[in-house]
C-alpha cells in the first residue's frame, strides 16, 4: 500500500459530491465539464494515492467505497464551511460585515465619537463594533495583536507595522482661570509654567505633547502634576484656579464661550497636532475601517471648533 502523503484536495470532494449527485461518470464529467476521460483519470489517479478504490465501476446504481463514502461525509461537512467562509471574506471585502473594536487615547474624544458612531452603525448594521477608553503604551500592542483594529490617538508612533490616518489637525491651548497671573499674556512661554501645577489626565509625561514638545525641550518641569480622568473635574480644578490645563481648543470651545475659562497659544506660533486614527498596516483599506474613517473626518470637520483637514501623508 502506498503511504498517503495528504493527497485529498478540495477539488476532489467537489468531485465526489457531484459524482453522487451524477449517479455516473458520464453525467459528473458533463456538470464538470471536462471529458469522461480527464474525469477517470482524475479519480484514478487518487484512489492510487489513497491505495484504495473509491467507488465500485461500472455499477448501476453507483455504488461507493467505504473509502468513497469516508470522504464524501467530509466533503458534507467541510464543504459548506468553505463556502460560508468564501461569503463571508466577500462581504469583509465588501464592507458590509466585520468587526471595529476601537480602543481611545483621547479622553476628550467622546463628545464627537459617540455621534460619529451613531452614523456609522447606521449605515453599517453588521458591523460589530466595541469601544474601551485605553492609555499609550498599552494600545498598539493590543492593536498588532488584533485584540483591537483602531486606537484614536495624538501620539503616533512610528512603526511598519501600523498605519496612520489623519482625522483632524487642532491647536492645543493652555487653559486657565480669568484670574490666572498668566491671563494677561498673549502667548504662554514654558518657563512661565515652572511654578505652576500642570493638570492633565492620567497619561505619562512623554506621551503629552505639553511636555514633550513644549516644556521638556526648554528643560521646565511644573511644580506639581495633579491627574484625573475625569474632564469636568479637570475643567473645575482649573476654573477654582488650582492649576492651568493644556487642552485641546475645540474641546473647550463651549467652556471658553461662557466666560469661566480663558485660553492661551502655547508659545508665539501656538502648539499644533493632529489626532490620527491607527490600524494594522496590512488592514487600513478595509471598507468597513475606511468608513470609519472617513464618517469620523466628515463628524469632526462638521461640528467641531476650531479644527482643520488634514492631508495624507505621501
Amino acid at each position: 500500500m502506498n503511504p498517503i502523503h495528504n493527497p485529498v484536495e478540495l477539488r476532489h470532494l467537489r468531485t465526489l459530491v457531484v459524482l453522487r449527485e451524477a449517479g455516473s461518470l458520464v453525467a459528473a464529467a458533463e456538470r464538470l465539464h471536462l471529458t469522461q476521460s480527464a474525469l477517470s483519470h482524475q479519480l484514478k489517479a487518487l484512489e492510487h494515492q489513497l491505495g484504495l478504490p473509491l467507488f465500485t465501476r461500472n455499477s448501476r446504481p453507483l455504488a461507493f467505497s467505504e473509502a468513497g463514502l469516508r470522504l464524501l461525509a467530509l466533503a458534507d461537512e467541510l464543504l459548506p464551511r468553505v463556502r460560508a467562509a468564501h461569503q463571508a471574506l466577500e462581504r469583509l471585502a465588501s464592507g458590509s460585515v466585520g468587526r471595529l473594536y476601537l480602543a481611545l487615547e483621547c479622553h476628550a474624544c467622546f463628545d464627537w465619537l459617540m455621534p460619529a458612531l451613531d452614523r456609522y452603525q447606521a449605515d453599517h448594521p453588521r458591523i460589530e463594533v466595541d469601544l474601551t477608553l485605553s492609555f499609550p503604551g498599552d494600545t498598539l500592542p493590543a492593536l498588532t495583536r488584533g485584540d483591537i483594529d483602531l486606537v484614536i490617538t495624538a501620539d503616533p508612533q512610528a512603526r511598519r507595522d501600523v498605519a496612520y490616518r489623519p482625522l483632524f489637525g487642532y491647536e492645543s491651548v493652555l487653559v486657565m482661570s480669568p484670574r490666572h497671573r498668566l491671563a494677561a499674556r498673549d502667548h504662554v512661554r514654558p518657563e512661565d509654567l515652572r511654578g505652576e501645577t500642570l493638570v492633565t489626565y492620567p497619561v505619562e509625561p512623554e506621551h503629552l505633547d505639553v511636555w514633550s514638545r513644549f516644556l521638556a525641550p526648554a528643560g521646565v518641569v511644573p511644580a506639581e502634576w495633579r491627574r484625573t480622568e475625569l474632564t469636568p473635574m479637570l475643567l473645575q480644578l482649573v476654573a477654582s484656579g488650582r492649576g492651568v490645563a493644556a487642552l485641546p481648543r475645540w474641546a473647550v470651545a463651549d467652556e471658553l464661550g461662557r466666560g469661566y475659562l480663558l485660553a492661551r497659544p502655547l508659545g508665539p506660533q501656538g502648539l499644533h497636532a493632529t489626532l490620527y486614527a491607527a490600524m494594522r498596516a496590512g488592514e487600513a483599506g478595509l471598507p468597513h475601517l475606511a468608513a470609519f474613517v472617513a464618517r469620523a473626518q466628515d463628524t469632526c470637520l462638521a461640528q467641531l471648533a476650531d479644527v482643520h483637514a488634514v492631508d495624507e501623508p505621501r
